[in-house]
């Protein structure tokens, strides 16, 4: 039976949520109609064990890589031109596979937004509230759910930016700007997220907030760093422009100090550009 799409399954110690994922994807038919890969990432309970009852490819990471890295090593091992991530948790209704699929017919990415009904963590959503507005003021746009981890790609292209995908959470945040900046169409849809199943989320607020807050500074530098070099070099200038007036007025001289920090204000500009040239390189890699 010809497979319609690729679905890459991460997961470590998710002995307790699996399972009922896997059983009822096999009884709504999923696993036949889908290339299904299960990325066991150096898991020290029974998932490994777990997944082998079931007729799906499995992939296995001596040592825990990350959830990043996990879905990397799923999609080029994929075979399909379609291919979708999910969950291992049981969040996720996997019948939202089909709608997926449908949709990349049209869109290079597709995501799916949770709803206001949708289980989330309490104590994470500040977080996310600030990183969605840093990074829809880096990208100039309104953000879909960019850390939905139920989503898929056209293959040949998120093939082409796994050079710059991180290999802990922020893979669907990055993926999402990336697909954003490079002006793909990105189609959405809305899903309800269940409390997950088995134990607590390994995600640390402080720990991956702030990396991913790290990355979409990382990104934007990648795709268009003028967008922080060019203000930072105005900035600069302009105070000291200011500061020059401001002596003369006052002392009658122009301070070096205002000299000093127009000229770090032109550097700024120049490194920009600079910062520029090298993005358009690393972005033809993969």
């Amino acid at each position: 039976m010809v497979k319609v799409a690729s679905v890459v399954i991460p997961a470590y110690n998710e002995e307790t949520g699996i399972g009922p994922l896997l059983e009822k994807m096999q009884v709504n038919g999923l696993l036949d109609k889908f290339e299904v890969i299960v990325v066991d990432d150096g898991s020290t309970d029974r998932t490994a064990e777990i997944i082998s009852g079931y007729p799906v490819k499995i992939v296995r990471h001596g040592v825990n890589k990350g959830y990043g890295a996990s879905l990397k090593t799923g999609i080029r091992r994929s075979t399909c031109d379609k291919v979708m991530m999910l969950d291992s948790d049981g969040q996720h209704d996997p019948e939202y596979l089909d709608v997926i699929v449908s949709m990349l017919d049209e869109a290079e990415m597709v995501i799916g937004e949770r709803n206001a009904e949708s289980f989330q963590v309490g104590n994470r959503k500040g977080g996310k509230w600030l990183i969605r507005k840093t990074g829809e003021f880096l990208v100039d746009q309104p953000l879909p759910d960019f850390n939905s981890g139920l989503r898929g790609f056209k293959r040949e292209l998120i093939l082409n930016l796994l050079h710059i995908m991180p290999n802990g959470f922020s893979f669907s945040t990055t993926s999402t700007l990336a697909f954003l900046k490079e002006g793909y169409t990105i189609g959405t849809f809305p899903i309800y997220v269940s409390e997950r199943i088995g134990r607590n989320s390994s995600v640390k607020f402080f720990k991956d907030g702030s990396k991913t807050m790290l990355l979409l500074f990382r990104i934007i530098m990648l795709f268009n760093p003028l967008k922080v070099f060019f203000p930072t070099s105005i900035v600069f200038a302009l105070a000291g422009v200011v500061w020059a007036f401001l002596g003369y007025l006052v002392y009658f001289r122009i301070p070096n100090s205002s000299l000093l920090l127009v000229i770090l204000g032109m550097f700024f500009f120049f490194f920009g550009l600079l910062a520029d040239q090298i993005a358009l390189l690393n972005r033809k890699k993969g």
